[in-house]
């Protein structure tokens, strides 16, 4: 009996042990991934964005059965796309359905809704839409989103 209670306080303090490990790896991906890529998508900081991802990082567009890596996913935006964007501000909220944390690396899967605001029109678009990513070493190296017509904000 007592080898039973010590092998089930000892799995107990084990699993106590990878929850914290797992709990502390998930505040590392919000302090070093989430939260400053919302604060620069939101601030339109490019190089805070590029920070976030791997230089190895692959983008995924679903919709459009496309898949590019970082130099393409960083393109410049033509001139002409650049001034008609100008004026508008922008905020991204993240819903997370499923994130996993373990050895240093993390998946995620969720919801997201953009909303870009022209303050001089006073106009208005929101676009939902369905991403999961993975990282490592603090730095995104996969992503992939589906846009979807119907929101669950």
């Amino acid at each position: 009996m007592q080898v039973l209670f010590v092998s089930l306080i000892s799995a107990a303090i084990l699993f106590q042990d990878l929850k914290a490990q797992g709990d502390s790896l998930q505040k590392q991906s919000n302090d070093q991934v989430c939260k400053p890529f919302i604060k620069s998508f939101n601030s339109g900081d490019e190089k805070g964005i590029k920070a976030v991802h791997s230089r190895d990082m692959i983008r995924v567009i679903l919709d459009d059965q496309q898949i590019f890596g970082y130099e393409r996913y960083f393109q410049k935006s033509p001139d002409s796309v650049r001034v008609k964007c100008e004026n508008w501000k922008k905020e991204i909220e993240l819903r997370f359905l499923q994130r996993i944390a373990a050895n240093g690396k993390a998946f995620e899967v969720g919801f997201f809704k953009t909303r870009n605001f022209n303050p001089s029109t006073g106009e208005t678009r929101t676009g939902y839409g369905k991403f999961h990513t993975n990282s490592g070493n603090h730095r995104l190296w996969r992503s992939g989103y589906v846009l979807l017509l119907l929101g669950f904000f």
